[in-house]
């Protein structure tokens, strides 16, 4: 049975057309995701859904009965509630449904035993176990948990003294709570660290609902997604299948499209050729006759937005040292509490780092001491974090820094994009505009006021920024943040071809596969580094946790029979230096990555075509190479 039945609807913003021809059908577990740029109306769909806007042309039909629950980036607006007390706010109808059921229990003592009544008690009942029965509260506030809130203390703190992605969280939790039959959610990656991500896309493919959503994480909308709506010029185009079928489905249409256009483009033009020819004289009935057909042609074109796409490529770097940053001894605190102990982290000439690790953990702060901007060993300011550490920088080492909410832009009196973008450059007007013009800030777009640019425009102003400083090594905090798909898969292009050296802090794992080439990850409040980018990293924490899974089941080792009297027990072995013990950890790590590795290349389809088989090489070989001068550095060392 049908969730929600859409047909030809239609929406108009300020008697304009936003929406136009809208058609869908959903079902229980169907997934559907919504596509389209910035303002064709992806939001106002889902509070037409929700019924929070109005449907002003077509007919939308939901089941009798159904919870809708939406989840937006509007702040909650009772700031006073608990964490607890709101997201319970958002299963009125659980509540409700258990008041009934203590009614119809009280009148069924007092002897109402008639069909209605059982009747009425059976629905209400099932009902409730479909939310998990009794415990549904319990089910509920575990959410939180998932989405990365910890402990009794947070759930019952105010609202008002959580920050705004804490915030955007929490109102996803209220949206899952109540066990809804169709459940509409905006952008809810937002805010959300990998292991939340990991947790969502898990517990989102468990629900027994229909599920519109918005995201703009392209591996999110691989994993959860059925089903895509296509938002192109007011109209909308369903496509039922995996968001990465979607995708090869429009890149072809597109082709066709462009063919299409070459095509009815010569004909019009031998259509004129004629009709400017033979206009006057004996063919001049020919002529016109062309004319009339020249008017009837249904012209094809693009969307003119279509065109405006970010392009960008870095400049080829200097040459640093080929020791980038090396920390000895890390450490991240605030005030007593310490996020990261005795941490090591180095990069290297040309190598693609990325640093991952869940929210809170010290990334923005380690990398913030690294890129310079906090001072390590200085001592608290105000409750801030402390970094401590021995680090050393190589030789010409010029650092490109990129923050997680362009904070850098608000240094200087610049207030427009073009005076923004000469400061931090130094360049010429007109050598300014071209740069801005590549990032999408052509003509009168450049004279915007900086405290009135989207997330989306701060961000491309940044990377433009970025791109024309010529730095040698990439120290990057979340940089798809507010970027739509075409954006973040530009960036995506031009890291990869980045032939300097990078630092990456993201939760994007679509940017990680593609440009990751070591991951170093926040776990146990140290620093683990392990050889290949995100798709090995992922394959190593498996295969170390079953290993731990196997440990805990095995049973437990003898104990080894004391000396006899008058005997000494032999000295224990004497402990390895730090940074030898360190090197034996990277060796088993990096011979675990390249047992993996060499497990997923046993599949012919790594070797399919020749671009394939490049890249599966080059995989296997600097995998096989990274254990070779591990070997070799511990052999330096140990002997």
């Amino acid at each position: 049975m049908a969730v929600v039945i859409a047909s030809d609807l239609g929406k108009d913003i300020a008697g304009e057309p936003l929406l136009r021809g809208i058609s869908f059908k959903l079902q229980r577990r169907d997934r559907m995701t919504l596509s389209g740029r910035n303002g064709a109306g992806k939001t106002t769909l889902l509070r037409m859904l929700a019924g929070e806007a109005s449907v002003d042309s077509g007919e939308l039909v939901l089941a009798k009965d159904i919870k809708v629950a939406l989840h937006d980036q509007r702040p909650p607006r009772e700031q006073a509630l608990s964490l607890r007390d709101y997201v319970l706010s958002g299963a009125r109808e659980l509540v409700a449904i258990e008041r009934r059921l203590a009614e119809l229990e009280q009148a069924m003592a007092g002897g109402a035993h008639d069909e209605q009544t059982l009747s009425r008690y059976a629905e209400a009942q099932a009902k409730l176990e479909h939310a998990g029965g009794y415990t549904w509260r319990d089910r509920a506030l575990a959410t939180l948990h998932g989405l990365g809130f910890r402990g009794d203390a947070d759930l019952d703190r105010a609202l008002h003294t959580f920050s705004g992605g804490e915030l955007t969280r929490a109102s996803l939790g209220r949206a899952l709570a109540g066990d809804p039959d169709l459940l509409l959610l905006d952008e809810p990656t937002n805010h959300l660290d990998i292991e939340s991500l990991e947790w969502l896309e898990t517990h989102l493919v468990s629900l027994d609902a229909a599920i519109v959503l918005v995201a703009h994480d392209r591996w999110f909308l691989e994993a959860v997604g059925t089903s895509v709506l296509e938002l192109e010029a007011g109209r909308g185009k369903f496509f039922a299948g995996s968001w990465h079928d979607w995708r090869k489905e429009k890149a072809q249409r597109d082709l066709a499209l462009g063919r299409a256009i070459e095509r009815q483009q010569a004909e019009i033009e031998r259509l004129e050729r004629f009709v400017t020819r033979f206009r006057a004289g004996t063919r001049a009935r020919q002529a016109q006759s062309r004319v009339k057909k020249l008017e009837k042609i249904d012209r094809l074109s693009r969307d003119p937005r279509d065109g405006a796409a970010l392009t960008f490529a870095f400049k080829p770097p200097e040459r640093s040292g080929r020791v980038v940053f090396e920390l000895e001894g890390g450490r991240v605190s605030v005030g007593d509490r310490v996020l990261l102990g005795n941490a090591e982290l180095w990069l290297e000439r040309g190598e693609h780092v990325s640093l991952v690790g869940p929210n809170g953990s010290g990334k923005t702060t380690l990398i913030n001491a690294l890129a310079g901007r906090i001072e390590i060993g200085a001592g608290p300011d105000g409750g801030a974090p402390v970094v401590e550490g021995k680090l050393r920088t190589g030789h010409n080492v010029k650092v490109g820094y990129l923050s997680q909410h362009a904070e850098e832009l608000s240094t200087g009196t610049a207030r427009t994009v073009i005076e923004a973008t000469q400061h931090q450059t130094k360049l010429t007007p007109n050598k300014a505009r071209a740069l801005l013009g590549g990032f999408l800030f052509s003509g009168e777009e450049a004279e915007k006021p900086l405290d009135g640019l989207s997330g989306g425009e701060r961000r491309r102003l940044s990377l433009a920024i970025l791109v024309h400083s010529g730095a040698n090594v990439l120290i990057l905090d979340e940089p798809t943040n507010h970027l739509d798909l075409e954006s973040r898969e530009a960036l995506e292009e031009a890291l990869s071809a980045f032939e300097g050296s990078l630092l990456l802090v993201s939760h994007d794992r679509a940017l990680l596969d593609a440009v990751g080439t070591r991951t170093v990850a926040v776990e146990d409040q140290t620093l683990h580094s392990y050889v290949g980018g995100w798709p090995e990293y992922v394959r190593a924490r498996e295969e170390r946790a079953r290993a731990a899974t196997a440990a805990k089941s095995a049973p437990a080792p003898k104990r080894k029979p004391k000396p006899p009297a008058g005997k000494k027990a032999a000295p224990p072995p004497k402990k390895s230096p730090d940074t030898q013990q360190r090197l034996e950890r990277e060796i088993e790590q990096a011979e675990a990555a390249l047992r993996a590795l060499e497990d997923e290349l046993a599949d012919p389809a790594a070797w399919s075509d020749p671009k394939k088989s490049a890249r599966s090489t080059a995989r296997h070989e600097q995998a096989k190479r990274a254990v070779e001068e591990l070997y070799e550095r511990w052999e330096a060392i140990a002997g």
